[in-house]
This record gives structure tokens, C-alpha cells and sequence, in this order.
């Protein structure tokens, strides 16, 4: 298939496309490079820089849209609502109306857990209500409404992904944020020198160690779902599916296998909760295990942090 992979230089975007290429799709990569990276982007998919907001030359002769593109900052999207409703809803919106002048029906969206906001049990289900307690979260469930409003009134086909806490890399492709939020990354930076200490934010959780329980799962196991929900796009229909493994592993069980992995010491900071962290998100993959046949493979942690060492000892 001829394929539009919005954000494709990023980090779940270049890996989906690099699968996306393996299959033998023929990849267009879209990105404005604002926070993904050329490199990145696949040596045989053609690469164009700009934004989703004037994708119409990208568009031409698609048959479907892969789109990650958006910012995902939860702490800046709470001080710049507006940056986010602007970059996630309005460039969302003025793709899938390009996407309508293009008569192309068939869209994979990279949506979030962040919509479910605080869970109402420790295994979340598509079924569970959202509630979103930030803007990012509230823009990403708005792209998703919007999806459902466009499936039935103009036939689009899409298929939302909401994805849990992603991490490992692929080969060459790996996490690069100019901004790192993510715990395993940060880690990571500390046995590599670049952080002195890992901060941990809370040690009194209703959990075995006192520490938060977060559900990994591996990027590739990530964007081999992607793959599956391209083929399982009907257009006219909006299927919304979570991503996650299934299981938990807390911070203090992210930390000391990250001390196995690269054998350095990684010092803690104990330190107080941050408002709004459950104890507990782990989600419930069961729709589309049972669907589309997909489950995380690449599950154990000594798995995804040893993929996300080595690919940071390649540099």
C-alpha cells in the first residue's frame, strides 16, 4: 500500500514506518522535525518536511494515513493548552479534511491511556469511561471523538490505538526526546552519566513496594499492532483498541533491573507523591487480542531495558 506516516521521525512513528517499509508498504513520511529527527526516518521512505496542517502534496496518491503526529508533553500542555488544542485537534482536523479532498478514507491514530485519565480499577478497558485530567489527555480523546463523528458522517475508516507506557527500541530506533518524561530513558541517562540521580516520586503506594505500577510495553510489539489496524480499518466504522501487556512493573522494579542490565550503581532520590498519580495503570489488551489477534510479545522487563541499552551503546 502507498502510505502517509504523519510524525514518522519520532519515536513510535520511525519504528512503525520502518516495519511498515519491511512489509513492503511504500512509506511517505510527514514531519515538521520540531521534536522528531531525520535520521530516523527510514533510508527508503520518502521523507517531506512540514506540517500536518498543509498536507495535501502529502496526501496525493495515498491510500491510507499512519498519524502520530502531536505534542505529548503533559506538563506543557497544562501550561499551553491552547499550543496543544491547536497542534492535536486543529492539525488533526485540517489533515482528515485533506484527507477528504484526497479521497483518502483510511486513517491509524495514535491515541493514548491519558484519556482514561484516574482508573476506576487496575485493569483499564476500552469500555471505561474517559476522563481526562489534562489537556493532552483531553485533546487526544477529542481527535478520537472526532474520528467517530467522521467514520459516520463521511465513511472514514479509522482505527485508534491507546497506548500505555512504550518503551525498548528497534534496531537504530530508540527514544531521543529533547524533553525526557519517560522513567525507563531516564534511568538509563543516569548510568550513562547524564543524570546524577533518578528521582522517585512516592514510596507509600498501596502497592508490593510502595511505589507506582506502570504497564510497559515494547515498541515493536507496538507498531506490529499498527500494522494489524491498517488491515482491520472498514471504513465507516471507528474501532478503538488499548495497547499494553497486561502486567505492572513498579518504579523500584523498573530501576533495579535497569541496574542489572547496565551494571552501574543508578542512585535514587526518594521524594513525595506528584498530584494525580493512580498506584495502579495496567491495561486490559483482551479486544484486541480477541479481534485482530494481536498480544505484546517482548513482555519481560530485562528484555525491554537490555533492547533500549543496547541501542543506546550504538551511538
Amino acid at each position: 500500500m502507498r502510505l502517509l506516516v504523519t510524525g514518522g521521525a519520532g519515536y513510535v512513528g520511525s519504528v512503525v514506518a520502518a516495519q511498515l517499509v519491511e512489509a513492503g508498504h511504500e512509506v511517505t513520511v510527514l514531519d515538521d522535525l520540531s521534536t522528531g529527527h531525520r535520521d530516523a526516518v527510514p533510508g527508503s521512505a520518502r521523507f517531506i518536511q512540514g506540517d500536518i496542517a498543509d498536507s495535501h502534496e502529502a496526501l496525493e496518491n495515498q491510500e491510507a494515513v499512519l498519524h502520530f503526529a502531536a505534542k505529548s508533553l503533559v506538563g506543557e500542555s497544562v501550561e499551553k493548552p491552547e499550543l496543544y488544542w491547536r497542534r492535536n485537534l486543529g492539525g488533526t482536523l485540517a489533515l482528515l479534511e485533506a484527507m477528504h479532498a484526497q479521497d483518502v478514507r483510511r486513517i491509524v491514530f495514535s491515541s493514548t491511556a491519558a484519556v482514561y485519565g484516574e482508573p476506576i480499577h487496575d485493569q483499564i478497558m476500552e469500555t471505561d469511561p474517559p476522563r481526562p485530567t489534562n489537556p493532552y489527555g483531553e485533546t487526544k480523546l477529542a481527535v478520537d471523538m472526532t474520528l467517530t463523528a467522521f467514520a459516520a458522517l463521511r465513511g472514514l475508516g479509522a482505527v485508534s490505538l491507546r497506548y500505555f507506557n512504550v518503551a525498548g527500541a528497534y534496531g537504530m530506533f530508540r527514544e531521543r526526546h529533547a524533553i525526557e518524561t519517560h522513567l525507563i530513558p531516564n534511568v538509563l541517562k543516569v548510568a550513562t552519566g547524564e543524570r546524577a540521580e533518578i528521582q522517585v516520586f512516592g514510596t507509600d503506594y498501596a502497592t508490593p513496594d510502595g511505589t507506582c505500577v506502570r504497564d510497559y510495553i515494547h515498541v515493536s510489539d507496538l507498531a506490529r499492532a499498527h500494522l494489524l489496524a491498517l488491515e482491520a480499518v472498514t471504513e465507516g466504522e471507528h474501532k478503538i483498541y488499548n495497547l499494553g501487556s497486561g502486567t505492572g512493573f513498579s518504579v523500584k522494579e523498573v530501576i533495579d533491573v535497569c541496574r542489572e542490565v547496565t551494571g552501574h550503581a543508578i542512585p535514587e532520590k526518594l521524594g513525595a507523591r506528584r498530584p494525580g498519580d493512580p498506584a495502579v495503570l495496567v491495561a486490559s489488551s483482551e479486544k484486541i487480542r480477541a479481534e485482530l489477534g494481536w498480544k505484546a510479545e517482548r513482555t519481560d522487563l530485562p528484555t525491554i531495558v537490555s533492547d533500549a541499552w543496547s541501542a543506546l551503546s550504538r551511538i
